[in-house]
């Protein structure tokens, strides 16, 4: 059976980026149908249109309100389409870039990605794995100064993605080349 994968890539750069290099290699590994999404082009911050549209009833949306959700619901569609999400990130001053965090709030959303209940949020994208390539240039991954890659394992635990596994490339302008030979190795042990 062949698999759906969703490859984002959220670096600012394009030559030179460890993640886009990263990510694409898992890719390769995985094989399958692709979803390219690439973050440099600007996804935008949800604004007051897009919250009082996201909560207003489906069927009572004006023209203007399912325009302002056009993006985002094709977004939610990607995620929902893929069986495999491989995520490529920098780690931008300890976090995530500002271009993934605008594509994580347009994807989690209430009633299609997660739904509350009387014991809190529960993700709704089950049996989906992601795969992140998380890089950074002095951040050790795990460590109690990076706020990425934590946060990330839990938004796809939010929408209900369990399956997280990290490909990481740490500190990198401490010495790139075991580095990138590091995350490599972890690259070619994945289980595709």
């Amino acid at each position: 059976m062949t698999q759906t994968i969703l490859h984002i890539d959220s670096s600012a750069r394009f030559d030179g980026s460890n993640t886009r290099q990263l990510s694409a290699a898992i890719v390769d590994k995985f094989g399958g149908t692709v979803i390219r999404r690439d973050l440099t082009e600007a996804i935008p911050q949800i604004d007051e249109a897009w919250v009082n549209a996201n909560f207003t009833p489906v069927d009572q949306r004006s023209q203007a309100q399912r325009d302002a959700l056009a993006l985002s619901d094709t977004l939610v569609e990607e995620v929902k389409a893929a069986d495999v999400i491989v995520i490529g990130v920098p780690v931008y001053n300890f976090g995530v870039p500002a271009a993934l965090k605008a594509w994580v709030d347009q994807i989690a959303r209430a009633g299609l990605t997660f739904q509350y209940t009387e014991n809190g949020p529960v993700g709704l994208l089950h049996g989906k794995r992601a795969v992140i390539a998380l890089a950074t240039g002095g951040t050790p991954v795990g460590s109690e100064i990076d706020f990425a890659s934590g946060y990330l394992r839990h938004i796809m635990g939010f929408i209900g993605i369990t399956d997280v596994e990290i490909i990481a490339a740490d500190r990198v302008m401490a010495d790139a080349e075991k580095a990138m030979a590091d995350a490599t190795a972890q690259v070619a042990a994945l289980a595709a």
